[in-house]
């Protein structure tokens, strides 16, 4: 065991070396770099002999393999919250999930101070139709305490055989107890893509996730809304990405690409600046220019973000509602070979066209409108942002945004960000709580 351990860090200890002897100060920075490494080499060895201790004392003889998984899961938590390693049946799932049908409860979730947190319900799922909320902390499943899980060890709980029922206990701000919820598994058909004509006039898209069938999904809508409605009737489009929790960047730029002939979608930028990325607008604006809004919420995440800075910093869209949750981190897939599953790392921040972090700052509405809360819900108006996620990765200037309400009325003649948009492309903005200027700086076309 410490045999394999000590070859890469040799490895490591020379390569350090050679880099740093030739900086001015050759000698201080190599001794430095040798320290360094002498530490991780003297930190490696404490984990090989806790390793040891464990295989040769502990009350029953415990897996190695298990051992192994959880130092690996413990190290990777420990970066931030979105970083974690999949062993193979969750690297599995996971490529599941993206493909857009899975077995399950229909929640997008995190794990926040040892409990299962809801980013978001998904659409027309158990969960979304049990009263599953966004900011919902999942205490226990089925009787068993989640405190001491893993993330992937609650998600693999929740699941189950099709038609078998799991009760979850819901810790909700507000509520004066804990909530017992029994949810029905399903099949999970990820509709990504929904949409209507309203009043004759108008295009409503709602868009509940990015997986790989998104952006078809949006195509047919668009062409659907067109066929139906004149275009010289026809008097513009909102895209409602509400409570959408995000997915896959590929799939965030073809969205954007939809409402625009050119230019800059969004960048990473890494810890080199030779890591930098720039993703661009192809396929041109399908809509031919007709107006768009769009609308977030405290639950509008990751890709949704994405497609709202993009769209607003090109001009192309007024944002209605209240300030994004601000996960503007990009988690790289890196998978670890057959049999070992693969790393979420987090390995770059997201910047919007005009040079804008995502990260811990989310995106601000041009017109921000709060909904009106029902008593027993008031106790929790707010989400939790990502800037109030414990181990979070910090601002790229700095400056961070608390979290806002992530509240949509069931019902549509309730939901006043809705009816402000509808307003909006009509021409009425009387319903604006607070409007902000469009930003200065120039985008790259």
């Amino acid at each position: 065991m410490r045999k394999n351990l000590l070859f890469p860090l040799g490895a490591l200890t020379g390569a350090c070396l050679t880099l740093l002897v030739a900086s001015p100060h050759g000698g201080v920075w190599a001794a430095r770099a040798a320290a360094s490494a002498d530490d991780a080499y003297s930190r490696l060895n404490l984990f090989g002999e806790v390793f040891e201790r464990v295989k040769a004392s502990y009350v029953e003889k415990p897996d190695n393999s298990k051992l192994i998984e959880g130092a690996i899961t413990g190290m990777v938590t420990s970066l931030d919250p979105h970083s974690r390693y999949m062993n193979d049946k969750a690297w599995t799932e996971m490529q599941e999930t993206t493909s857009g049908e899975f077995g399950g409860l229909g929640i997008e979730v995190t794990m926040e101070d040892g409990l299962v947190k809801v980013v978001s319900p998904i659409d027309d799922t158990p969960a979304s139709k049990a009263g599953i909320m966004s900011g919902d902390l999942i205490s226990k499943i089925d009787g068993d305490a989640v405190q001491g899980m893993t993330l992937e060890q609650a998600v693999n709980k929740m699941k189950g055989p099709v038609d078998t029922q799991t009760k979850l206990t819901i810790v909700r701000k507000g509520a004066d107890a804990p909530l017992d919820v029994a949810i029905k598994r399903e099949i999970i058909h990820v509709r990504p893509v929904r949409f209507h004509v309203e009043n004759g006039d108008i295009g409503y898209i709602r868009v509940t996730s990015f997986n790989e069938q998104t952006t078809d999904g949006l195509k047919k809508a668009i062409a659907s809304i067109s066929k139906e409605v004149p275009p010289e009737k026809l008097v513009g489009y909102v895209m409602d990405l509400r409570n959408n929790p995000g997915g896959l960047l590929d799939q965030a730029v073809s969205v954007s690409s939809a409402f625009l002939q050119r230019g800059e979608v969004v960048s990473t930028r890494g810890r080199n600046p030779e890591e930098t990325q720039r993703f661009t607008a192809h396929g041109g604006d399908l809509t031919k220019g007709k107006p768009l809004v769009i609308l977030v919420n405290g639950g509008s995440a990751s890709a949704s973000e994405i497609v709202a800075g993009a769209l607003h910093d090109h001009k192309r869209a007024t944002i209605i509602g209240t300030r994004s949750f601000g996960k503007g981190s990009v988690q790289t897939i890196i998978p670890l070979g057959a049999g070992n599953g693969a790393l979420a790392l987090t390995t770059a921040r997201y910047y919007t066209p005009s040079g804008r972090s995502i990260q811990a700052q989310g995106i601000a509405p041009d017109i921000e409108i709060l909904q009106d809360v029902p008593p027993e819900l008031k106790g929790r108006m707010d989400t939790m942002a990502e800037s109030q996620m414990r181990g979070h990765l910090q601002a790229a200037d700095g400056t961070e945004q608390t979290g806002s309400q992530s509240y949509v009325p069931p019902e549509e003649k309730d939901d006043k960000a809705l009816h402000a948009a509808y307003d909006f492309l009509h021409g009425v903005t009387a319903n604006a709580v607070a409007a902000k200027p469009a930003p200065k700086a120039a985008v790259p076309n």
